[in-house]
């Protein structure tokens, strides 16, 4: 996702920098293909930047942050995590004691590549949003401003969540049960009978199983979500145990729907 955002901002004339440090050959190779400046040293880098735009697994929002924050990056900082409103305040206050403004955002949608386009949405300071929207201008990233408050796109992007990724997770329980009693088939037959069902997309449980490493986390942050909003969190939290099972799938190199079921089964012998 990162990589597909970047080459958008390239796209339209921006001058994207990145920093190879600890990062892997894999990210190398993407940050190339998306034409990306390399600067050596983060220090460097953000002495430059305009505008940091943050993007990562939601575990490690705050450790970007605080690095950020450590080198007194003077800019705009875009916190664009799937991440609850309240470690969003939490790292605007973190960074904002040196950055000139601090962005909530919220990417909705799939990598922004092959015509697709994905939705970063946008809440803090009118002149700062304005800035990051122009960067995007014309371009696959879509950029709809949700208001001046921090927390209102994290509150969006956990709220979506909440139903999406925790309707994938029970879609494959589903297909999983119906198959267990031989009636996968006819559990198909009747979803597909209605329209829109996730039940009939069995090929997105391979999908949702390679995701889990990231999702679960994501899902986590729902549930303390829904816990300060005075709402039950305890659906969210059996969500995000259950895509735990599928943690290594990330490294497996794409999982079959059926290893994905299996490993499920396997997880209650």
């Amino acid at each position: 996702m990162g990589a597909a955002v970047a080459a958008c901002a390239v796209s339209a004339g921006a001058r994207v920098l990145w920093c190879p440090a600890g990062r892997s050959a894999a990210t190398v190779r993407r940050a190339e293909q998306a034409g990306l400046e390399l600067v050596a040293e983060l220090s460097e880098l953000l002495r430059q930047a305009e505008v940091v735009l943050s993007l990562c697994p939601p575990a490690a929002a705050e450790d970007v942050a605080r690095e950020v924050a450590e080198h007194r990056f003077a800019g705009v900082f875009v916190e664009g995590n799937a991440i609850s409103p309240e470690r969003a305040e939490r790292i605007a206050g973190l960074v904002g004691h040196s950055a000139r403004a601090v962005v909530d955002g919220a990417v909705i949608g799939s990598p922004p590549v092959g015509g697709k386009t994905t939705r970063l949405f946008l809440s803090g300071p009118a002149d700062a949003t304005s800035l990051v929207a122009r960067i995007f201008a014309d371009t696959s990233v879509l950029t709809p401003v949700l208001g001046e408050e921090i927390g209102q796109a994290s509150g969006l992007k956990v709220a979506y969540s909440t139903y999406q990724k925790a309707s994938r997770v029970l879609a494959a329980l589903a297909y999983a049960l119906g198959q267990h009693h031989g009636v996968g088939q006819a559990l198909l037959d009747v979803a597909d009978a209605r329209q829109g069902s996730y039940l009939v997309e069995t090929d997105y449980i391979s999908k949702t199983a390679s995701r889990a490493w990231r999702w679960a986390p994501e899902l986590e942050e729902a549930a303390d979500t829904l816990r300060a909003a005075g709402l039950p969190d305890e659906v969210m939290r059996a969500v995000a145990g259950t895509l735990r099972y599928w943690t290594d799938a990330k490294d497996n190199g794409g999982i079959s729907v059926e290893d994905a079921l299996e490993t499920l089964r396997g997880s209650v012998r």
